[in-house]
């Protein structure tokens, strides 16, 4: 009966898990294509600006698929990990916990310098 239930409990993980990875990669291709149609866009419209709020768009994605791929770490874990598996998982989590937070501060300081480089709007004055 308990095994019964421990193997039930590994399947519904190992699924689970499997899901959250496919979700991670559709985000991955989402982001692409959004990234592709915005550079396709900036080309076609011949900007003399940079590819930065493609760049910043793309990383917002990549942000979230690296949070999804951990989740799907842990939950590979999740039941009677081994020490071996808990020491990949540790790595992982550290490698991809410093990419996402390296890549979120790249996007807040994108996001100020296109913040200061946009025109401040003219104020219309209140009529009294």
């Amino acid at each position: 009966m308990f095994a019964d239930a421990e193997n039930l409990t590994r399947s519904a993980v190992a699924w689970l898990r499997l899901g959250v990875e496919t979700l991670g990669a559709l985000v991955i291709a989402v982001g692409i294509l959004v990234a592709l149609t915005g550079f396709a866009r900036h080309l076609i419209a011949s900007r003399a600006g940079g590819f930065n709020p493609v760049r910043l768009q793309l990383a917002r994605y990549l942000g979230l698929a690296l949070e999804l791929q951990l989740a799907a770490d842990i939950l590979s874990t999740a039941i009677a990990p081994s020490w071996e598996q808990i020491g990949k998982l540790a790595a992982v989590a550290i490698i991809r916990t410093g990419l996402n937070y390296f890549l979120m501060i790249e996007t807040r300081q994108e996001e100020g310098r296109s913040e200061q480089a946009r025109p401040a709007p003219v104020a219309k004055e209140s009529q009294t």
